[in-house]
């Protein structure tokens, strides 16, 4: 009968719920009867801060939503569904719950467990020297998830008898029934996923391990239960630590560290990580980014399954993973259900029905119980439908229900004791208590405990998130398939981490801790060797020596520079012939057309001269290959620099001659036009090559670079290069060149070329452009590139340079020479035809005419 309607509900989810649209999942979360039982879930989380920050006691706000919160509620609410709906067990009473988000923190959870200790339609928890006849909200509670959380509420919630059944705290703690004697829980105790461990390394030959633990009641703990069982069965542990948790005020990533390279260090390839979910993921994280060996990792139930670590980027190298998980019977209709309350939650029909319902009493103290709750799709939750301890949250709802029936003496008529069922009249008839659950028969023992087996559980890689597959289970005993395990090595060869083996060639022995009879083989690390097999600490090589890793001598050192056979360099004298070979063709032409009006309208001599520069640059490279010398460390940069000054001062002449006939008035321009050509102008490239003369003296004087041998640059090489002592000074040689080709480009870069004539400012401004580009582009390149590769790079942009502006300048040149010598006339080039005087002089007189 349900069938349609389910299927259409599923259908309006499929249509709706990808939409984003609103849904009322939080109104769903509480519901009356005749017995409430609360429920404590994660529903959200307070981010890796925390809340150890607070400095008041005020309502932290929880945003992070957690899906697998939400379906363990809704386990418990299908649970609680199944038995009402059921005639054999509590007939003709009703259960009703009363849910809360925990935020997996113990300060959040406190709040609603409060709430279920105060009476019924109340806020108030009575002070009373007898609490027999005390009636609280809830009848048990239902919750919480981990062990941090439980050993606050359980504590709580036993101080008034209430029963609590938690469906994933395993801590070995909460067995005392002294402190905790109202707790139950529907998953094993530590101790024997722990049992499982140990004989998990005894069953693959692991004697020699990483313990680590996360640093709260759970990881050390079971870190203790762990070295107690260890001992007993001949496994050494190498190294035992604690990772923190992660807090905005703590030194976190510090002790991170030291706990992992505490672990790199030793030959230890397999570590126990009992730890929660958030300190496995800080730990990992830091694995992941550090790039630190692969290992096996022996994992505890928290983190095993947990979404937060199994989705950490990179996750699939940190090696092979293995682990316990409790083996529960599969609740086939749980997908269906889930599917089913999302398509009831997006129907507005649904939903306004909700909100007629009469109001919690808690609603305005802690406010909407799961607003995220609220902004889900199916998707969202789709990953953890089949989780391992939604069968632990359906069985302990079972449990209680079933306890309940007992107490009640009911019967398949009805339940004749009609009296209210106090929460320690309940807990009477929890211990030792025989439940079924799922078509499994689970039972209590005396510690609140139930037995069930283990699955063993790898991790497999075949998307974005491991699969996990079975292969071994635990029921008291071990059993592995081993042939379906897929290690992390390249050969698929089990890893060994034995205590002690033999050492081999360029190792050492190094004593495990307090085991005198463990000792790790260390390779000797690169710069060091092993003189003879009994060494137990590796010895250094000469400081003009080197040794690989595993090593027992060492080898002499060879120089390391930039040598003229090195294919940067040939590629470097192959750009330099090109360079070399245009400049020298195109000093060629313009000497043979001199008088030329276009060789005369680009400076006459001083081009010439401006290409003697460019070629003497292009010779200067040829200093910067081979060894270097003090002779050649202190020509480099005089012998580049000084002839990109001459050649800079000739363009600069040009770009000042085109600005003045271009931009001021003719009488002005003829005067201006004299002083730019013939003596004056050799003196203004004088000058600017005695200050670029003055700067490189200072250089060399204030700070001479020096040939410099570094022995720790390289490993097996010893660099010998030429070390600047000050980059400022070094910048400040440079600061002429660039001054003369900033005004170079100023002065033609918004220069009007006039309509029959050769526009000479557009190759001064190309040629400018180029030069900055290539300087610009040399100073992140030489910052960051190796030093033995730094001569090249400075090679590199001063021909980069003096090709730009032979590009830009002198080649368009060259070519109306060779190609186009009708153009080759003064009316083209300098402006002297008839029409351009006309025109000139037409400018001025309609300038002078103007009214102001």
């Amino acid at each position: 009968m349900l069938g349609p309607a389910v299927l259409g509900l599923s259908l309006w989810a499929l249509l709706h719920l990808g939409t984003g649209a609103p849904l009322c999942l939080s109104q769903q979360l509480r519901m009356k009867g005749d017995y409430v039982l609360g429920g404590l879930f994660p529903l959200s989380e307070a981010g890796e801060a925390g809340l150890g920050s607070r400095t008041q006691p005020s309502s932290p706000v929880c945003t992070r939503f957690s899906s697998n919160g939400l379906l363990w509620a809704l386990a418990m609410k299908m649970a609680v569904e199944e038995i009402n709906n059921r005639s054999d067990l509590l007939p003709g009473l009703r259960l009703g719950y009363d849910l809360f988000d925990t935020c997996s923190e113990p300060v959040v959870a406190m709040k609603p467990s409060l709430m279920f200790l105060a009476k019924a339609d109340s806020r108030d928890i009575a002070a009373y020297c007898n609490y027999t006849q005390y009636q609280p909200r809830v009848l048990a509670v239902i919750g919480p998830h981990s062990s941090e959380l439980a050993v606050v509420t359980g504590k709580f919630f036993g101080f008034f008898l209430v029963p609590q059944v938690s469906y994933g705290a395993s801590m070995e703690l909460l067995s005392a029934r002294e402190t905790f004697p109202s707790f139950f829980r529907t998953v094993p105790s530590d101790r024997v996923q722990l049992t499982a461990a140990v004989e998990l390394l005894q069953e693959f030959g692991w004697n020699w391990v990483a313990a680590l633990g996360s640093d709260d009641e759970y990881g050390r703990q079971g870190l203790g239960i762990f070295s107690t069982l260890a001992a007993a069965h001949s496994i050494c542990i190498a190294h035992e630590g604690l990772v923190p948790l992660p807090r905005a005020d703590g030194p976190l990533l510090g002790k991170v560290q030291d706990v992992l390279h505490q672990v790199n260090q030793s030959s230890v390839q397999v570590v126990l990580l009992f730890a929660s979910a958030r300190a496995a993921h800080a730990l990992f994280s830091y694995s992941i980014s550090s790039k630190l060996s692969s290992k096996v990792w022996v994992a505890s139930e928290a983190w095993l399954t947990s979404d937060l670590v199994m989705g950490l980027p990179g996750m699939a190298q940190v090696g092979t993973v293995l682990g316990f998980l409790q083996r529960g019977a599969q609740l086939h209709k749980f997908s269906q259900y889930v599917k089913t309350h999302l398509a009831l939650a997006a129907d507005p029909v649904f939903c306004a029905a909700l909100g007629e319902r009469e109001q919690g009493l808690e609603e305005d103290v802690v406010g909407r119980r799961c607003p995220q709750c609220d902004c889900i799709t199916l998707q969202n939750v789709s990953t953890g439908l089949n989780h391992h301890q939604t069968f632990s949250v359906y069985a302990a709802v079972y449990s209680v229900a079933q306890a309940l029936h007992n107490t009640l003496q009911c019967n398949a008529s009805g339940c004749p004791m009609q009296d209210p069922v106090k929460p320690w009249q309940l807990l009477q008839n929890m211990y030792n208590l025989t439940f079924h659950a799922g078509g499994l028969t689970l039972r209590f023992n005396s510690n609140g405990n139930v037995d069930m087996e283990y699955d063993l559980k790898l991790w497999v890689w075949q998307g974005p998130v491991p699969e996990l597959h079975d292969v071994g289970r635990f029921n008291g005993s071990l059993w592995t398939d081993s042939l379906k395990i897929r290690w992390h090595t390249s050969n698929n060869q089990k890893p060994v981490s034995q205590c002690s083996r033999q050492c081999q060639e360029g190792q050492v022995r190094r004593v495990k801790g307090f085991h005198s009879c463990c000792y790790d083989c260390v390779d000797c690390k690169a710069g060091s060797y092993q003189k003879s097999p009994d060494d137990l600490a590796c010895s250094f090589c000469n400081q003009d020596e080197w040794s690989p890793e595993r090593s027992t001598r060492c080898f002499r050192r060879r120089l390391r520079f930039l040598a003229w056979g090195e294919p940067a360099v040939l590629l470097l004298l192959l750009l330099l012939s090109l360079a070399l070979g245009l400049v020298l063709a195109a000093l060629g032409l313009f000497i043979r057309h001199r008088d030329s009006p276009l060789v005369q309208a680009s400076g006459g001599p001083l081009a010439c001269f401006g290409l003697v520069c460019l070629g003497l640059v292009c010779l200067s490279v040829l200093l910067f290959p081979g060894q270097p010398s003090p002779a050649l460390c202190l020509a480099q940069q005089p012998s580049s620099h000084l002839p990109l000054t001459g050649c800079l001062s000739t363009l600069i002449l040009q770009a000042a001659e085109i600005f003045v006939e271009s931009e001021l008035p003719l009488s002005w321009a003829d005067r201006l036009s004299g002083c730019l050509r013939g003596p004056w102008a050799w003196l203004v490239v004088l000058l600017a090559m005695l200050v670029e003369a003055a700067l490189c003296a200072w250089y060399l004087v204030a700070f001479p670079p020096e040939v410099v041998t570094d022995w720790r640059m390289l490993p097996t090489e010893v660099l010998v290069h030429c070390r600047t002592r000050s980059w400022v000074s070094f910048g400040l040689v440079h600061a002429t060149n660039a001054t003369l080709a900033f005004l170079c480009f100023l002065g033609t870069f918004l220069v009007q070329s006039r309509p029959g004539r050769y526009n000479r400012a557009r190759g001064l401004t190309f040629a400018m452009l180029a030069y900055f580009i290539t300087w610009v582009s040399f100073v992140p390149l030489l910052a960051n590139v190796q030093v033995v590769l730094r001569p090249a790079v400075q090679m590199g942009a001063l021909l980069l340079c003096v090709l730009g502006i032979l590009a830009a300048f002198h080649l368009p040149r060259c070519y109306l020479l060779v190609r186009q010598p009708e153009l080759n006339t003064p009316e083209f080039f300098l402006g002297r035809g008839p029409g351009d005087a006309r025109d000139r002089n037409d400018g001025d007189t309609g300038n002078q005419g103007k009214p102001e």
